[in-house]
């Protein structure tokens, strides 16, 4: 009840917030309740300076840790807010003041039941970042009991303003610690959230396409993994894996006697910024090399392994001293199983043929593109989309402006985007944009043309093909008992009491609507037009 007192004055403060930085300029060019956006923004006549999505980035930063999530996944959904204003979202600083290091030490300990002094020899009471869900502090672990010696040192000395070099037995380790508080404030704007997803979808009816409660669903589901460190540790756990014989990525080992649901702590790993041309030059790093490596090492894990960072933005990617790419921060990842993987191969092959017909067909094929779309229409539209990229330089095409065209189309044919694609888009755009800070002259896809080659050939050549098709059969055959058993007990009961039709049989039939069906996989698309190294470099 006091929650549901709150709402108004939380959605007056709310609105306050964004009209104070006329941050409905977003709302307002969505077509978002324009009876209520437009005479607010008339009636307040503020003159924010910068783009829609700069003052809506300024005002969700205001209103704290809940909103500056979601201004970051939002900026991952460019079906929703349009390619610029994700753009702009995607710089959304998230740096929030440190909550105190009596609150870290407490929050630790209660997580771990050990005193801070007996897990660790060397803590650092300032946090190297602080952001709106989590801080962290760089420390040193303390050594076994054999290795440590029968005089004590002070426990408070450990506890250093600049931490000094660990100690032979320890090891340096990040630790991130969930903010206090955070979990409340996130369900107490949750609610808020799926209020006005509802209200929306209620009043709103061009913008039901858009899914609003379905979006909010996806951003608490996303958020509260997020929040759960343990997650995100397996996720490390999972990467460092795939990438077990790779030389070339470094993926920080997670410690997990010091790790639980609101901390964790991983090996400390340091280097330069990925995309800090001039301190890489003048560390002696060779920046084709770098980029070399960082298209495999994407190229991989979308392809091969189906498993990829969610957020790699430059900030989280940095070189070694050994020349290796290292990453951090595995809250956000994707996921992309083996047959949405194989469409986005024959997708490929189909665009690199230019063969539109083809395109628009596989797309019908996998259930993206629903059977009452003209396939003729679609496959004129999708070469409108493609084709001014063929016979142009590869760093002289703006897959920015590509993706923003594909995703027009989207709008056009009443399609919405697949959440796992997008957010593949938005890391193959960050890919694209270090790139091109590095090396002007190159381009990513194309290093990476090789391991494109080997996978198609490995995956979607004739005898894969063939293999894929034997499997496919062998399954079908071993469940063919099954589903025989299963139509005798069907026919069985259709003989005795007719035929009827309860909710749950009912759900089971297959949908052909547009709502029922994921939908158009445009992001998936953009990755494989961005790889038409093949043929035009």
């Amino acid at each position: 009840m006091r929650t549901l007192l709150s709402f108004p004055f939380r959605l007056l403060h709310i609105l306050r917030v964004l009209t104070r930085h006329d941050a409905l300029a977003v709302a307002d060019a969505m077509g978002v309740y324009p009876a209520l956006v437009k005479p607010l923004r008339r009636f307040s006549r503020r003159k924010a300076e910068g783009r829609p999505g700069q003052k809506l980035a300024r005002a969700l930063g205001e209103l704290g840790p809940s909103f500056i999530k979601m201004g970051q996944f939002l900026a991952t959904r460019a079906d929703l807010v349009g390619e610029d204003v994700a753009g702009d979202l995607a710089e959304l600083q998230d740096r929030l003041p440190p909550f105190s290091f009596e609150e870290a030490r407490d929050l630790i300990e209660d997580e771990l039941g050990q005193p801070l002094e007996e897990l660790f020899e060397v803590f650092d009471r300032t946090p190297i970042s602080a952001a709106s869900i989590a801080q962290v502090h760089f420390a040193v672990t303390r050594p076994s009991d054999e290795e440590v010696s029968a005089s004590q040192e002070d426990p408070q000395d450990f506890l250093a303003e600049d931490a000094p070099e660990a100690p032979a037995a320890g090891r340096e380790v990040a630790v991130k610690i969930l903010r206090p508080g955070i979990e409340h404030a996130f369900e107490r704007d949750l609610q808020l959230f799926y209020l006005m997803a509802r209200m929306i979808e209620r009043s709103q009816p061009p913008l039901r396409r858009f899914r609003p409660v379905a979006v909010v669903e996806l951003f608490e589901n996303t958020v509260r993994l997020e929040m759960d460190f343990r997650m995100e540790a397996a996720a490390a756990s999972e990467l460092a894996d795939n990438f077990a014989d790779d030389p070339d990525y470094e993926v920080p080992a997670i410690d997990w006697e010091r790790t639980a649901q609101r901390v964790l702590t991983q090996t400390r790993l340091t280097g330069i910024r990925l995309d800090n041309r001039n301190a890489l030059i003048e560390a002696g790093h060779d920046l084709t090399e770098v980029l070399r490596k960082a298209s495999a090492i994407f190229f991989n894990q979308v392809f091969r392994d189906g498993f990829f960072h969610g957020d790699q933005h430059p900030g989280n990617m940095f070189v070694t001293e050994r020349g290796t790419i290292a990453a951090v921060d595995f809250g956000i990842m994707g996921r992309l199983d083996r047959k949405t993987r194989y469409f986005l191969a024959d997708m490929l092959l189909a665009t690199l043929a230019r063969d539109y017909r083809r395109l628009a067909e596989v797309q019908m094929e996998a259930g993206y593109l629903p059977s009452d779309q003209a396939v003729d229409t679609y496959a004129q539209a999708l070469r409108a989309v493609c084709e001014p990229i063929f016979g142009r330089p590869l760093n002289r095409i703006s897959f920015a402006r590509l993706l923003g065209q594909l995703f027009k189309l989207t709008e056009t044919f009443n399609l919405s985007v697949q959440p796992q694609l997008v957010l593949l888009q938005k890391n193959m755009l960050m890919a694209e944009g270090v790139s091109r800070r590095l090396d002007p002259s190159l381009n990513i896809w194309i290093l990476a043309e090789p391991l494109i080659i080997r996978w198609m050939q490995e995956n979607r050549g004739l005898k894969a093909r063939l293999q894929h098709s034997g499997e496919t059969m062998a399954g079908a055959l071993e469940r063919l008992p099954e589903t025989l058993l299963s139509v005798e007990r069907t026919l069985n009961d259709l003989s005795e009491n007719g035929l009827r039709l309860n909710t749950g049989t009912a759900g089971r039939f297959p949908r052909h609507n547009g709502a029922g069906r994921w939908a158009l996989p445009v992001g998936g698309l953009a990755l494989l037009l961005a790889v038409l190294a093949l043929l035009i470099h």
